[in-house]
């Protein structure tokens, strides 16, 4: 286990030195991010809908887009190098391999996410000052289960010839129920809810996580073997 845990490290940072030399992936999430929400902050009608009811679906539909935005690149490089065989054929575990490009896209959605946010706030004038700690819980619940399927569909629609076109059809059916309860505990936080009634998407969001980390752990060996 602690081999495994120090060859997925090992994988995480070379994903991470190889996306801070070229910047591809996080300059375009992070560009992606930006566009989705000025469009939105234009395209709202102040008139029409309250901000307090838009802000939550906004912030994950942001999310939720650039986070594909990035995971598309998740085995680019290695297909772009021809080193994706070259990596399986190291002697190193899958699950080890699984845990590190999932560690990596991690933190490269993490990173999209803690610069989206205070734009987020800028544009639409939302108030964070009691609701920061738990938002951020559920943003990383809500991240690690989405991150973790789409990892295992990045792996399968690279071998494909339209994979940027591939991973959001497969990817988006599974981000829906993490994304439905990260929107309803996010818009009972902006307005200013009790914890109490967060709770219970807390826990469908962190059973999500527990049940797809564990699936996508099992089924990436036969995926990237195939």
């Amino acid at each position: 286990m602690g081999s495994a845990l120090r060859l997925a490290l090992v994988i995480a940072a070379k994903d991470v030195r190889a996306e801070l030399r070229s910047r591809t992936a996080l300059i375009s999430a992070l560009v992606f991010a930006t566009l989705v929400l000025v469009i939105f902050f234009f395209a709202r009608d102040p008139g029409a809908v309250a901000t307090i009811d838009l802000a939550p679906s906004v912030l994950w539909i942001t999310f939720a887009f650039a986070a594909i935005v990035a995971l598309n690149r998740a085995f680019h490089v290695e297909r772009e190098h021809g080193a994706l065989d070259g990596l399986l054929l190291a002697p190193v575990p899958r699950e080890a391999l699984f845990l590190g490009k999932f560690l990596a896209n991690v933190a490269f959605v993490s990173v999209v996410e803690a610069v989206a946010l205070p734009l987020f706030v800028l544009f639409f004038n939302v108030g964070l000052a009691g609701a920061l700690l738990p938002l951020a819980g559920v943003i990383a619940l809500a991240t690690i289960g989405f991150v973790a399927v789409g990892t295992v569909f990045s792996a399968m629609a690279v071998r494909t010839r339209f994979a940027e076109l591939m991973l959001p059809v497969l990817l988006l059916p599974f981000m829906a129920p993490p994304l439905i309860a990260a929107v309803q505990a996010t818009a009972r936080l902006l307005a200013a809810r009790p914890l109490s009634e967060v709770a219970g998407w807390l826990r469908l969001l962190a059973l999500y996580d527990v049940v797809f980390v564990t699936l996508s752990t099992l089924l990436f060996p036969a995926i990237v073997d195939e």
